[in-house]
């Protein structure tokens, strides 16, 4: 991993792509969750 100069707005286009993903997983489980505990 080679560090060449600033990536700061690099970095904070991961973070959002990260976050984003994070929360469609978050979203996916509680549908789960939800439907399980209706089906109950």
């Amino acid at each position: 991993m080679k560090k060449n100069g600033p990536s700061q707005p690099n970095l904070k286009g991961t973070l959002i792509s990260v976050m984003a993903v994070g929360a469609v997983i978050v979203v996916m489980w509680v549908c789960i969750y939800l439907l399980y505990i209706v089906r109950m």
